[in-house]
């Protein structure tokens, strides 16, 4: 591998779905998996195409009971071309052998491609060499491009392509007890000669998809259709080291697509339109190119290598085309049926990327929010509380998604899911309208709805923070905090935690910036704001008290996870780990013991150490004074190593809040952590979990560490605030940012030395704070500061 190119050699079949995932191809409307186009879904492939935003919700019969879920759809199969000899077997990498294979990512413009050689007899083979885009400047079109050469041989090659709705969401073995057929309807036709279509709808969100395919081919193309699956054959004539080359073209449009009547219609017009393979790339690759010079990223060795990957992979996700749409960020991507397609928090991880890059992107994704502000008001009221709920797992409208039932592989068993009580992404939203607002000085936006979010969820933590007069504080209980693994009190009727540290501190942070963006208001802003609201005179004051007085439970002189948190049994971690060797998993482990992981002190995740990863040490020691505690360095380090002595670190972001934190504490041990974080997904570290979509918080959190983590880069009080912190293991790189309205602002750190070059403009100079200094720099400057190693 290379900065710019992801290879893999040779055929392995444990490995196919793993590539599939990370040779993804998308636009940030749809992507497909990196399936060979010849190999149906079984065992070993799982072809998927994607589209944003397009769900449906289906009900399963699951241990006895009805359970509804809402799924990211798998939509039609564009992939499928297969060939074979006259009246042999179709030729794939698991029925004929495979004398070579590679398959290439060239991230640079977008591509995919892919050399196989088959063997024939002796002497003979069929060599196949394909290029597959996902177009980024037209974000409906597809195109793959098959080159078969024949080696010591003459003859026929039948080929077939099609277009098939015949599949359905399989993809994740957990979920295939649960109704996964979302498309119906299904009519296939031929537009023109060498082109046919395929129009079917969701089953229950009724969302019409239209797909047209075009094939170019030396040879005359029939049309052979099936049931559901838009069929084309034809036989090409093949001669020793002559190369025939056959052309599809696709078009995708779904009923959720703005400008178009009619999904079918739109595809056919389109694909009718495009012009062929050859004029694809050259728009294709100057998209991509715009996009790197936006995300410059210049960091050397293997590092820079994965952070490319990383890089390409949220681009594809989201994309300036993303702007246009109203979704989510869908934490694994759309690389796969992993979560279902759902929104959780992990914008949490991905626009603090994004709002220096692409801050348009960051604006649509909390316009997502934003719209379905009634729908978290709703659910808050569901609980008798005002202000906004927003869901754990959120989807098409932004009801819980949730699953009510999990499985657990190692038991079979379908155990209840209490994760729906983490409130807690109530806060990710609220500090990405104040990341976001403060990165690109988006005071329309802070003063209309991002300040209406601020205000309801700000209302729903009042609403949900009750007086203790045995303490003189106000706690949250019932609540789930960041780590899964605890979600009741051992023995306890019903699940729910009281005082998670990490959610009672949000709550306290979001409580005091909504209080500041009410003071900054203009007052006619105000005066909307408190009627379209309905806010109270007295809410401010009730806020104002309980963002100071919220109780953050404290045990043996460091930050307890949550009260009572200290009563837990310890668990025998080397026990464990001779036993299991992974314990990743410890909850499946534990459960399928007999036991359960809310008896231990054992953490799968970063839970109050997250407040490090969001906070600057000095930013996170103002919000615990607010609070009437004074956290000083020696807490926290105290803190940071009970904790990470306590977690299995079962979920890709540990890894990368670890290394965070570490950067800061204790720099010695940061790069394992980072390490970990940076190959979660390329070596599948979850054990299986990468085949079942990429994991797109750590990838852009990954992004980020080198971007803010490892810089100290803030964006805050009208100001750049810089306090590096350079690892041995990365003590050199670079990148690009916007800021302020200022474009490719570029900063450079190497060993003892920040470089900051802003571009020529006629905007303010920008002002960078240092832990020793206050710096202006001019637009066309560039300024060399020596920083502390």
């Amino acid at each position: 591998m290379t900065d710019r190119i992801w290879e893999y050699e040779g055929y392995r079949p444990a490995e196919e779905r793993l590539r599939e995932s990370l040779c993804t191809l998308g636009n940030g409307c749809f992507a497909t998996r990196g399936a060979l186009p010849e190999c149906a879904a079984d065992d070993v492939h799982y072809p998927g195409t994607y589209a944003a935003g397009c769900y449906d919700r289906l009900t399963s019969n699951v241990a006895g009971r009805p359970v509804e879920n809402e799924d990211l759809v798998n939509l039609p199969n564009w992939l499928p071309l297969r060939f074979r000899l006259p009246g042999g077997q179709w030729l794939t990498p698991d029925t004929t052998t495979v004398l070579d294979h590679r398959q290439t990512l060239h991230l640079d413009s977008g591509l995919l491609e892919r050399r196989t050689r088959y063997a024939l007899g002796p002497g003979q083979a069929l060599s196949v060499r394909q290029w597959r885009l996902m177009h980024m400047a037209d974000p409906h079109l597809a195109a793959l491009r098959t080159e078969f050469t024949a080696e010591g041989y003459a003859g026929e090659l039948e080929v077939e392509a099609a277009i098939d709705a015949g599949v359905t969401n399989s993809g994740v073995p957990r979920y295939r007890a649960l109704d996964g057929r979302h498309l119906t309807h299904a009519h296939i036709g031929t537009a023109t000669p060498g082109t046919v279509w395929l129009r079917c709808r969701t089953r229950t969100s009724d969302i019409r998809i239209g797909m047209a395919a075009r094939l170019t081919a030396p040879a005359p193309v029939a049309d052979a259709h099936e049931p559901a699956r838009a069929v084309q054959r034809l036989t090409l004539t093949l001669a020793p080291g002559r190369t025939v080359t056959v052309d599809k073209t696709v078009a995708l449009h779904t009923s959720r697509d703005s400008a178009i009547s009619d999904p079918l219609r739109a595809a056919v017009e389109r694909v009718s339109a495009a012009p062929g393979f050859d004029g694809l790339p050259a728009s294709h690759r100057t998209a991509w190119n715009q996009l790197w010079r936006r995300a410059e990223l210049d960091v050397p060795g293997e590092a820079g290598a994965i952070l490319s990957l990383h890089l390409f992979h949220v681009l594809q996700t989201l994309s300036p085309h993303t702007a246009d749409l109203d979704v989510g960020v869908p934490a694994r991507g759309l690389h796969g049926e992993a979560y279902r397609g759902h929104v959780f928090w992990d914008e949490l991880f991905v626009l603090p990327y994004l709002n220096l890059h692409f801050p348009e992107v960051s604006r649509a994704l909390l316009h997502y929010r934003h719209r379905r502000l009634d729908r978290a008001r709703a659910a808050a009221r569901a609980t008798g509380r005002r202000g906004a709920l927003y869901p754990w797992q959120s989807g098409s409208d932004g009801r819980e998604e949730t699953q009510q039932l999990h499985l657990n592989p190692r038991s079979g068993r379908w155990l209840p899911d209490h994760t729906h009580l983490q409130h807690h992404v109530g806060s990710a939203v609220a500090y990405n309208v104040w990341q976001y607002c403060e990165a690109g000085g988006d005071a329309e936006f802070l003063h209309t709805k991002g300040a209406e979010m601020l205000l309801q969820i700000a209302r729903f933590w009042a609403d949900s923070a009750t007086w203790d007069a045995s303490l003189g504080r106000h706690r949250i209980r019932g609540v789930v905090g960041p780590d899964e693994y605890h979600e009741a009190y051992p023995g306890a009727d019903g699940p729910g935690l009281d005082d998670n540290a990490y959610t009672n501190v949000m709550a306290a942070w979001v409580l005091a910036r909504t209080l500041d963006v009410l003071r900054d208001l203009p007052e006619p802003r105000r005066r909307e704001l408190v009627e379209r609201t309905a806010l109270d005179e007295g809410e401010p004051d009730r806020w104002e008290d309980v963002s100071r007085t919220l109780h953050v439970p404290f045990h043996d002189g460091i930050i307890s996870q949550f009260e009572g948190y200290d009563d837990l049994a310890e668990l025998d971690w080397d026990a464990y780990r001779e036993r299991y060797g992974d314990i990743r998993r410890l909850d499946r482990i534990l459960e399928a013991e007999g036991d359960s992981v809310n008896h231990y002190k054992a953490s799968k995740q970063a839970d109050v150490l997250m407040l490090g990863y969001l906070f600057s040490p000095a930013e996170l020691q103002g919000v615990f004074e607010r609070l009437g505690h004074h956290l000083d360095e020696k807490t926290w380090r105290r803190t940071v190593d009970y904790y990470l002595a306590r977690t299995s670190h079962g979920s890709t972001l540990s890894g990368l809040v670890h290394g965070w934190v570490l950067a800061r504490c204790r720099r010695a041990e940061a790069w394992k952590f980072c390490q970990e974080a940076l190959r979660g997904d390329i070596a599948d570290l979850q054990g299986g979990t990468t085949g079942e979509g990429i994991h797109l918080g750590a990838m852009a959190g990954t992004l980020d560490l080198v971007q803010r983590g490892l810089t100290g880069l803030e964006t805050r009080s009208g100001a750049l605030w810089l306090d590096p912190v350079p690892l041995p293991e990365l003590s050199a790189y670079g990148f690009s940012i916007a800021y302020q309205g200022h474009w490719g602002i570029r900063l450079r750190l190497t060993s003892g030395e920040l470089e900051i070059a802003v571009p020529p403009s006629d905007l303010p100079p920008i002002d960078v704070e240092l832990p020793d200094r206050s710096v202006g720099v001019e637009p066309g400057e560039t300024a060399t500061l020596v920083v502390p190693d």
